[in-house]
Parts: structure tokens; C-alpha cells; sequence
């Protein structure tokens, strides 16, 4: 024996679907915040290891430098002389001044 509900079948099925709908919706409501956070960190995350590479190149110039300044007295000797405005005794240094120039005339 069937009973054909009509109208109520559908709108039990109906009720039913939206129900799930809903819990759906409010599981991803719940997560999204979650969701949100863990892209932010992804994006971060990035950025810092973007910045250790750049600091990477840094430290590594920096160690270069500091083995060719204790392994090469030719270039302790070039930086002293144009860093320090060293020179030899017998040698004589020549300073050249930048140009002037006269901004207030215009000219």
C-alpha cells in the first residue's frame, strides 16, 4: 500500500536539502577564519624567506670581503689609499674639488 504525500514528500525533501545547506554553510563559516589565517602566513612565509635570501647575499659579500681583505695586501693597500688617503713617502697626492656650480643665478 502507497501513500502518496503530495506536496509534503517534496517539501520534506525540500527542508532536508537545506538543512544540509546549512550545516555546510556553517562549517565553512567556522573554517574560514582558519582558512584566512593560513593564506596570511603562507604570504608571509614568502616574504621571509625572500628576505633571508637577500640577507643571505649580504652576509656572503661580506665574507668575501673580509677573505680578501686578510688574504690580498694589495687590496688592503688600494682601500687604505682611497679610504684613508694614504700614500707612500715618496709619492704625492692630488686632490681634485667637484665643480661648483651657481644654482642662484640661474645659470
Amino acid at each position: 500500500m502507497s501513500v502518496d504525500l503530495g506536496i509534503w514528500s517534496k517539501l520534506t525533501q525540500l527542508v532536508v536539502g537545506l538543512v544540509v545547506l546549512a550545516v555546510l554553510l556553517l562549517i565553512f563559516m567556522c573554517y574560514k577564519p582558519l582558512i584566512e589565517e593560513n593564506e596570511r602566513m603562507r604570504r608571509e612565509i614568502l616574504t621571509l624567506q625572500k628576505e633571508i635570501a637577500v640577507q643571505q647575499k649580504i652576509s656572503q659579500d661580506l665574507g668575501n670581503q673580509i677573505t680578501v681583505l686578510r688574504n690580498d695586501p694589495k687590496t688592503v693597500e688600494r682601500l687604505t689609499r682611497e679610504k684613508l688617503s694614504y700614500a707612500r713617502p715618496d709619492e704625492t697626492v692630488i686632490y681634485f674639488e667637484a665643480p661648483t656650480t651657481n644654482l642662484a643665478n640661474g645659470h
